[in-house]
């Protein structure tokens, strides 16, 4: 990759993603990453007069700690990294991956019992509710093989996605958040998919580069006991290291009542985690012009154009619907027309239709518009 596209990135994520201030203490964490993004940050942070801390990871290291995992030692690990984190002002992490199912021998409840009592109140609690943070992917070789392209291509394309024009974006959204919060009732129709719910007083926010990237997507969240319905999902989804498909979701008064897919077992257990894992903590619409099919890489797919995500989990501050949970699943519809299409309706009106808005306020919103 050249030095230019990877110096673009670092400089947009330290001066727009968490806009670092002089003698400001930045965390970077890097799992599976080699040394040039991570070195590009570094001198960002310096530029502007900030302090980098960085902590490196390697997966196939994090699979062991994982396997041997209790609470006794999560707990551990909270009290070591929980006052880090607390004293940053800023936290970026670089997310590689050698192998994308590196964790898919460990088991559920080893994974239960990290999320619970290490990654929820060091992340969830501290991280995301005060810092300033971004989270991102990293163009490795396994990357490229679940988009299905060669290592090169891939990097061309994820540098157009990562590097656009994220202020263009940004006001291009202005329609849609002030759409969403006239909005009470929501219909989201199509292939298997029936469901409904409110969202009703509940705050919208734009995502345009600031904690993810690559990002593009407006996001809200259903009133916690309003939905009912199904939701059938087309988007595989990679979590603990097994690739999740043909998610299926039954809902009634907002909890899901039952979950199926080609594991229902394991995707049972990971909504039997906590009570609130069965709520949704998250109603989102996708944008990206440039992501346009799914990956398996959920920082990307979530981000598809014509996509919504209906998450389970953990609710946002930012869009407060009571729901806390230990997990927060981003589970992707794709709408366009090549998967199958969909309607989305707000308060009965018809906004878009096989992933294109259908209605003047959001029309920047489309692929064409945005490029």
């Amino acid at each position: 990759m050249t030095d230019q596209r990877v110096t673009k990135l670092a400089y947009n994520l330290v001066n727009f993603s968490i806009k670092v201030k002089k003698g400001e203490k930045v965390l970077i964490e890097a799992s599976d990453v080699d040394f040039v993004l991570v070195n590009a940050l570094i001198k960002q942070v310096y530029e502007v007069g900030g302090l980098p801390f960085v902590h490196l990871q390697n997966n196939r290291v994090q699979r062991e700690i994982l396997l041997g995992i209790s609470q006794q030692y999560a707990d551990k690990l909270t009290e070591y990294f929980r006052p880090r984190m607390q004293d940053m002002d800023c936290y970026i992490a670089v997310r590689g991956a050698e192998n994308a199912f590196e964790t898919s021998d460990v088991p559920n409840e080893k994974t239960e019992i990290y999320n619970k009592f290490f990654h929820h109140p060091v992340h969830n609690e501290v991280r995301v509710k005060k810092t300033r943070w971004c989270v991102l992917r990293y163009p490795t070789p396994s990357f490229a093989q679940l988009m299905g392209t060669s290592t090169d291509a891939f990097e061309d394309y994820y540098f157009d996605v990562c590097n656009l024009d994220y202020s263009k974006m940004d006001k291009a959204m202005d329609g849609l958040v002030q759409l969403l919060d006239k909005t009470d009732k929501v219909q989201i129709k199509g292939p298997g998919t029936d469901l409904t719910f409110s969202i009703k007083d509940i705050p919208a926010n734009k995502c345009s580069g600031e904690h993810n990237i690559p990002d593009g997507e407006v996001y809200t969240a259903p009133v916690k006991n309003s939905i009912n319905g199904v939701i059938s999902y087309n988007t595989p989804s990679i979590r603990e290291g097994f690739q999740f498909e043909n998610i299926v979701l039954k809902f009634k008064d907002g909890k899901i009542v039952d979950a199926s897919a080609n594991d229902s077992q394991k995707i049972n257990k990971i909504f039997d985690t906590d009570q609130g894992a069965r709520f949704v903590g998250e109603f989102s619409l996708g944008v990206n012009p440039y992501i346009t099919k799914g990956c398996g890489e959920l920082l990307f797919d979530e981000k598809i154009s014509g996509s919504i995500h209906l998450t389970p989990g953990q609710c946002y501050n930012e869009a407060y619907n009571g729901n806390q949970s230990a997990i927060h699943w981003d589970l992707v519809l794709v709408q366009t027309k090549e998967q199958g299409g969909g309607e989305i309706y707000f308060d009965d009106i018809l906004v878009r239709k096989d992933g294109i808005f259908v209605i003047k306020q959001l029309e920047c919103l489309n692929v064409q518009n945005l490029k």
